[in-house]
């Protein structure tokens, strides 16, 4: 699948690969804040997601193809457990770096270590977040073999 960008639109949308995993910029808009001027808790979820879904699309693994059947049924991503840490406060305008690194896989489930940050270093969220793939009858369905070492390397 391809999204018809140039190398330059595709590192604005979809973010890079890097050697740890995956990088992507993010600005905090008016909308991702609270009444009190700083992102919402719940909004973090939404930058995280893209964060996984971009790694994912740059590792050639698209949500639409598997839902389309690409390996044999429709199959979805599901969040299956998250744990979050919040350290400091986004406000409007900062721009945030979200990475993204897969620390296992295996079977139906990949375990994901993403963090959000400032482009100063200052470290917003850590996470930990485990996926898995289901069939649409909500069934447990394995990775094929080859994204283990896709997602690891």
């Amino acid at each position: 699948m391809s999204d018809n960008l140039s190398a330059n639109e595709s590192e604005v949308i979809n973010g890079t690969l890097t050697a740890e995993g995956h990088r992507l910029l993010a600005r905090v808009y008016y909308a991702d804040t609270d009444f009190s001027g700083v992102v919402y808790h719940a909004r973090y979820l939404e930058f995280l997601e893209r964060g996984r879904t971009d790694f994912l699309r740059l590792k050639g693994v698209h949500h639409t193809a598997l839902e389309e059947g690409q390996l044999g049924e429709p199959i979805v991503w599901i969040v299956r457990r998250m744990e979050i840490d919040f350290r400091l406060p986004a406000r409007i305008d900062d721009m945030l770096v979200i990475e993204t690194s897969v620390t296992e896989a295996s079977g139906a489930r990949v375990t994901m270590q993403q963090r959000i940050q400032r482009q100063n270093g200052d470290v917003l969220i850590e996470a930990r977040v485990e996926a898995a793939l289901i069939n649409k009858q909500g069934r447990p369905r394995r990775m094929p073999a080859a994204w283990k070492e896709l997602f690891t390397a």
